[in-house]
This record gives C-alpha cells, structure tokens and sequence, in this order.
C-alpha cells in the first residue's frame, strides 16, 4: 500500500506466530497497535496457529487458562514443557526446510524462556519477525497507552483518535461491526486489506496451504520472504 500523508494507524489482537496477512497490515501502517485490551477469546488465533508436517496441516496450541471474562493481556500460560514441544515439533517437521537453520537460535532461545503471558509472547514474537526477519519498520505501541471508550466500533473509534490516525488499515471482518460513517466524519479514512493476491511459495509438502504460520513462509522461503507478501519489487 502507498503512504500517504498524515498517519496510517492499524490496531489488533496479538496472535500466536500469525499468517502473513497480519504481517502485511503491519508493513502497511505507520503505527501498529497491539490491542490486547480487550476480551479474550477461546478457540481463536490468540495462542493458536498452523504448521506443515508430512501428514498434513497441525495446530501448535499455547495452553493457557483461557477465561473469557480476561482481557487478552491477563490471560497466562499454563506452566510446564509447552515450550519444549512447540520447539521439538517445529524443528522435527522443518530441519530439512532450506533456511530453518537460520532461524534455530531465536526459536531455541524463545522456545527455552520462561513466559508467564500469552500477550508478552505474542508481542515480542510478532515485533522480532517483523523488524528482524521481515526488515519492517513501522512502530509498535499498546492501546492502554491511549485514551478510549465505548464497546467496539466506538472503542475503536475514539482510540484511533487519541492515536491521531488520519488513516485506519483493517482486515475486512471487521465490516460486520464498524460504521464507515462514523470514521468518515470523524477525519479517518478506512484502508480495507484484501489478502486475495498472496503468491504461492515453495512448500516441504503439498498441496499448498496459503493460510499457515509466517513461520512456514521463513523456513522455506528466508530472506525472499518479503517477497511473497509484497511482491517481487520487495528486497530480500
């Protein structure tokens, strides 16, 4: 997407090793804000992704004690080997990847650290692959350092607003909650994302599954990896 004047502004839930559309939107933006605020929800990308292995697609789960009534940013990981096997699964379904090598250290260093958050997790996982791996340079906050109110689209609203956003990327789920009135009369110009262009890129298996891990696209893919998000104008 071509910068404009005034700031591109994108806010969303930390993930757990998101796709590469999450990623895209953070190239996109000038401020991204993690907005882990608000309510936790089960059975969602929070502390769960997909990886390839030889028999197919298989999640990688971060146990947690998921409650509902938590915001993201209080919900803690369960204690124990967790790290260990995400570690061993990862290395036993992607060695023979052409650039998992690479990558071992970081993995074998996150992997071995002690997390007490998913949200701290997610967070340095996803600003590490971005700025390290990706070479994106957008800055990071967190929607408790801005003021907001309200529930949802209204929540959103005035947060952009204390961020001073003249532009909002977002994924298009969220047209089902959002009025484009509101943001319109509000100064903010909504960027809808379309993720259909993605190419394809070199798997260890087949068929190809577009909707993995970015993890996948690294260890297959290294430094051409920004390539298959951004086209091949992208360096790497």
């Amino acid at each position: 997407m071509e910068r404009k004047n005034g700031l591109t502004v994108a806010v969303l839930q930390s993930n757990y090793v998101p796709w590469r559309g999450y990623f895209d939107i953070i190239h996109d933006v000038d401020l991204f804000i993690f907005y882990d605020e608000v309510q936790y929800t089960k059975n969602d990308w929070r502390n769960r992704n997909r990886i390839m292995t030889p028999s197919g697609v298989k999640w990688l789960t971060v146990p947690v004690y998921a409650s509902i009534e938590k915001p993201i940013s209080a919900i803690e990981i369960v204690p124990g080997r967790w790290g260990e096997k995400h570690y061993q699964t990862l290395l036993t379904n992607y060695r023979k990847a052409p650039f998992f090598d690479a990558y071992q250290p970081w993995l074998d260093a996150t992997y071995h650290r002690d997390w007490r958050y998913l949200s701290e997790l997610n967070q340095e996982m996803i600003q590490t692959i971005s700025a390290e791996f990706l070479g994106i340079q957008t800055r990071f906050a967190h929607s408790k350092d801005y003021f907001s109110e309200g529930k949802r689209g209204e929540k959103l609203l005035s947060l952009l607003r204390s961020a001073g956003a003249s532009r909002y990327v977002s994924g298009p789920a969220a047209k089902a909650y959002m009025d484009e009135d509101e943001f319109r009369a509000a100064g903010i110009e909504i960027v809808w994302k379309d993720y259909s262009a993605y190419p394809p890129y070199p798997q260890l298996s087949g068929p190809f599954e577009p909707a993995l891990s970015i993890l996948d696209l690294l260890f297959n893919t290294g430094p051409n990896a920004p390539r298959y998000i951004w086209g091949l104008s992208a360096q790497g």
